[in-house]
């Protein structure tokens, strides 16, 4: 199966201004940055992007600033999922209007832990909302709780435009089970998985780490697409110390610390989130030294 949103998409921050407000300019910024260095595709207001503290208002707003400026040359995918059906169907049928939108992420309903019957329904609602656009799903137990399992996306696959997975989670079993049954496209949840799925199958990721490391990430990609598998495995130990310094702290902490070491105007982060702490900081500020990066 293809990539059919491109191999590695970076999942972006959310910059702010001094003010606190969504800095559309910064973000346009970062848009074009991210493309020139490797990825293919945009993800807006995700879990790295701190969408559980933006209005819908700011969503869209930042949908329609990005995906205006880069929809054209790159697939923007706009993370319109939540935990109220109502409430994600009617974000994702505003944002389906916008100029440049490819496409939806679907998390899983958290917090009211629904059966699959119920997360079908949701997702299902959102399809219906998205028009023609595509639905990506989104499995992250370890921010959700529930964890689908390879039969539980193989129902959801059912739908009609849920056309890939978002896999936060590491089971090579499970992985395997989803590039068998066909009927998604996989794409690695955590930076760390990109590799054991395109050995298995998987197409790309949604990626953190991309925000820095974009084009490594992408070759680590294209090696293992081409059947290199000793190439994918060089280039990915040779980022296994960025992902570890980037998970120092919960996410986006530590990538929103990386961005603004190396010259963006990320504007901190909005509580419950806090700052790196100083011992934090440094060790993503060594790590980008070590990389180079920081000029």
């Amino acid at each position: 199966m293809g990539a059919p949103i491109g191999r590695i998409l970076t999942a972006m921050i959310t910059p702010f201004a001094a003010d606190g407000s969504v800095d559309h300019d910064e973000a346009v910024r970062l848009a074009e940055h991210l493309i020139a260095h490797g990825s293919e595709g945009l993800v807006v207001h995700g879990t790295t992007g701190e969408a559980s503290t933006l209005t819908d208002d700011e969503k869209l707003a930042l949908t329609e600033a990005v995906a205006g400026a880069v929809g054209d040359r790159v697939p923007v995918i706009s993370g319109t999922g939540s935990n109220d059906t109502a409430h994600s169907a009617h974000l994702t049928a505003q944002a389906a209007r916008l100029r440049g939108v490819a496409g939806f992420l679907s998390v899983t309903p958290y917090y009211n832990k629904p059966p699959i019957a119920g997360i079908e329904g949701h997702v299902k609602a959102m399809a219906d909302a998205a028009g023609d656009l595509p639905i990506i799903l989104y499995n992250i137990p370890q921010r959700v709780v529930l964890h689908l399992s390879p039969a539980d996306l193989d129902r959801l696959s059912r739908i009609d435009q849920v056309i890939a997975v978002k896999q936060a989670v590491g089971d090579l079993d499970e992985a395997r089970a989803i590039v068998e049954a066909g009927r998604l496209a996989l794409y690695a949840g955590n930076d760390d998985l990109v590799l054991p799925f395109a050995l298995l199958g998987g197409v790309g990721g949604i990626c953190v780490a991309s925000h820095v490391a974009g084009a490594e990430m992408l070759a680590v990609q294209a090696a293992a697409d081409a059947g290199d598998e000793v190439e994918a495995r060089r280039l990915d130990d040779a980022l296994q110390s960025l992902y570890t310094a980037l998970s120092v702290a919960v996410n986006p902490i530590p990538v929103k610390t990386a961005t603004e070491l190396i010259g963006f105007a990320t504007g901190g982060l909005r509580l419950p989130l806090v700052a790196a702490t100083d011992a934090e900081r440094e060790v993503v500020r060594a790590e980008l030294a070590a990389r180079g990066l920081l000029g």
